[in-house]
């Protein structure tokens, strides 16, 4: 195996909190580990031991009647902690009760500056707007949808829809108006926080049209409360204004909620019919992220921790929950490269962050374009650098080792939406090798499967989860018998969760992530299902038919083609491309804008009428013919002929 290109010291490994917490197992429960690989075993062994022991070691503060761990220990439909209660906002904000002046939050925004939020105010500000949703009837259950930027004033609306045990969900506002309509009119949303609009680099985009659009489509929301963010002295007709919304002071008032409780519908989008809003339980959520940022990150009350992210990716979440182990929360909302590709980087060093984090995209683009961090003032103090939302390629990890020194982990994580969380990621006990994601976290029995569900390393395999996790979904949002659940992620292999991604494990437990299993779009870590891209494309009465595909993969550049069916007497002329890339940009987001747009005879489509998407993944990412597709299973077996030429003419 080639040289670490990271590895940690003596010193690292004895002040690191994954040390810390083995040296308390040994103490408390009488357990010892001399390696990483013992640990890990255990956790997933003794899933009732090692979750236990992260509600002990954490502090965490709530009610346990004494019930077991995981009474049933089953996928899905595992149960964890019954009767226990608990509030991730009292986790959130116990830290600093005697330094309440310490920043809790650092926003940079290119709308309006730079805000600190010490923990005194967040805790003031959470009651505040807590109390506001309770006057306003919000309670326990209902659900708050938030069309907001990264800014102070989504982390303060989470915390309070946790305190009171209401239901949050959160799109980015550079997310087109259907696509926004698709998830939250899924949850039918009592309350609806919404921007008036933002600023990307030196763009102003204005956004009152579509929260206009949202509140039609939206009849169960009772009230818009808008935050006047591009126009600070304007107030949305029929909105409440969000200063005078949260003026009036209240104390923070916590409720305790079941450990299962409902906390946040995020989407995960699968490639037919509308995304999947998946649920996540408060109780999943604290243990999941102490355990992620605390052991794996070792994020502590002296960090200061930024994921960059926006509101519709399920990394935000995670950085919001910062705050969990005490750190200091820094958001970023604007164009990461400008005025260069060099802001994230100085930010860094301005604020003296000690872990940073982005898409692999990111960094990707940083190191095309010579991008050189260890030359920008002031220094970074960065102890860690976070990467994920697709593969870091061996490159980009070799040029950040260079940038950054043998102080900063490379911390590439691999994880998704559908759990909150990572399943494979750094620790302060291992090296890093060039290229791979050094082990499983913790609690997390991760494996590579071959076509007949088969335990497989040193070769490619699908990822699958063969013990529950407590962050896993508890539910889809409105499915009462779990059908779309189940087909999801236990329909290969039944009982064992089946990821949708490539990987591949060594002797060692490292791992790599090739890329998507399935067909799922995945662009710069925003998933979007092929459906929602096909009505962006149909609705133009030029396009009879399309089919798209993401050819995200490690060591290939990605490349994410659409292929149309015209109508007859159409022609692919600039104009019309420029037309379908803008409708999918409105409709969906700017990231899912196709790289190339291929004018195609037919859809190769199979008996049942459905697209054929993986078959065509595979064909242009080198498969053989005879290998993805069986002609007597399609309807129109002669139109794969079209796209064995073009995968010969691109491989060539």
């Amino acid at each position: 195996m080639s040289k670490p290109i990271w590895t940690p010291t003596a010193q690292r490994i004895d002040n690191s909190r994954i040390r810390h917490y083995i040296d308390w197992l040994q103490h408390d429960k009488g357990l010892k580990f001399d390696h990483y690989d013992a640990l890990w075993r255990w956790s997933i062994d003794d899933l009732e031991g090692f979750w236990d022991s992260i509600w002990r070691y954490f502090d965490v503060r709530g009610h346990r009647p004494g019930q077991p761990v995981l009474p049933l220990r089953q996928m899905p439909g595992a149960r964890w902690f019954e009767g226990a209660q608990l509030n991730y906002a009292e986790q959130a904000l116990r830290w600093h009760l005697n330094d309440g002046q310490r920043p809790a939050i650092i926003a940079r925004s290119q709308t309006r500056g730079e805000q600190v939020i010490s923990w005194d105010e967040l805790r003031a500000q959470v009651g505040a707007v807590a109390a506001a949703m309770r006057r306003m009837g919000v309670g326990p259950g209902d659900r708050v949808a938030a069309y907001l930027p990264n800014v102070p004033e989504a982390a303060v609306a989470l915390l309070a829809c946790a305190s009171i045990g209401a239901v949050w969900s959160s799109c980015s506002p550079d997310m087109g108006t259907p696509s926004v309509v698709d998830r939250f009119s899924q949850i039918a949303p009592k309350l609806l926080l919404a921007v008036d609009g933002y600023r990307y680099g030196d763009k102003a985009v204005d956004r009152a049209e579509a929260i206009e659009q949202l509140r039609r489509a939206l009849p169960s929301v009772q009230q818009v409360v808008s935050l006047p963010y591009l126009y600070p002295t304007q107030v949305l007709p029929g909105t409440v204004a969000w200063p005078q919304w949260m003026a009036e002071p209240a104390k923070l008032s916590i409720e305790p909620v079941e450990f299962s409780h409902p906390f946040w519908v995020v989407y995960s989008s699968g490639t037919t019919g509308m995304p999947k809003p998946l649920v996540h339980g408060q109780g999943g959520v604290v243990l999941e992220h102490l355990k992620a940022l605390a052991l794996h990150l070792g994020l502590g009350p002296d960090d200061r921790y930024c994921w960059f992210s926006s509101t519709g990716w399920v990394m935000w979440n995670i950085g919001i929950s910062g705050l969990l182990v005490g750190s200091t929360v820094v958001v970023f909302d604007g164009n990461p490269g400008h005025p260069d590709l060099g802001e994230l980087w100085r930010m860094a060093g301005q604020l003296q962050l000690s872990a940073l984090g982005a898409g692999a995209a990111f960094f990707g683009h940083c190191m095309k374009a010579g991008v050189q961090p260890s030359q920008i003032e002031p220094p970074h103090r960065l102890r860690w650098i976070g990467s994920t939302g697709s593969p870091l390629s061996p490159e980009a990890h070799d040029w950040l080792a260079e940038q950054l020194g043998p102080e900063t982990m490379i911390a590439s994580i691999s994880g998704g939406t559908d759990v909150a969380t990572f399943f494979l990621g750094p620790t302060e006990l291992l090296p890093v090798h060039s290229g791979r994601i050094p082990c499983p976290a913790l609690g997390v029995a991760a494996r590579a499967f071959d076509d007949h569900g088969r335990p497989v390393v040193g070769q490619v395999g699908e990822l699958v989860i063969t013990e529950p996790m407590p962050s896993m979904p508890l539910y889809f949002w409105g499915e009462p018998d779990g059908k779309r659940y189940h087909e999801s992620y236990f329909d290969i292999y039944p009982g064992i969760w089946r990821h949708g991604d490539w990987i591949e494990f060594n002797a060692a437990g490292e791992s790599v992530i090739f890329g998507r299993s399935d067909t799922t779009i995945n662009r710069q870590g925003v998933r979007m299902g092929t459906a929602e891209i096909y009505r962006a494309v149909e609705v133009l009465p030029e396009v009879i038919d399309s089919l798209v595909v993401d050819l995200e993969y490690l060591g290939r550049e990605s490349f994410m083609p659409l292929f149309v069916v015209l109508a007859e007497g159409e022609r692919l002329d600039a104009g019309l491309i420029d037309r379908i890339n803008a409708s999918v940009r409105q409709t969906c987001s700017p990231r899912h804008v196709p790289s190339a747009i291929i004018e195609a005879p037919q859809i190769p489509r199979t008996l049942t009428g459905k697209k054929m998407e993986l078959p065509v993944r595979k064909l242009l990412l080198g498969a053989p013919p005879e290998k993805v597709a069986n002609p007597d299973a399609m309807a129109n077996p002669q139109s794969l002929q079209f796209y064995v030429d073009y995968a010969r003419r691109r491989q060539s």
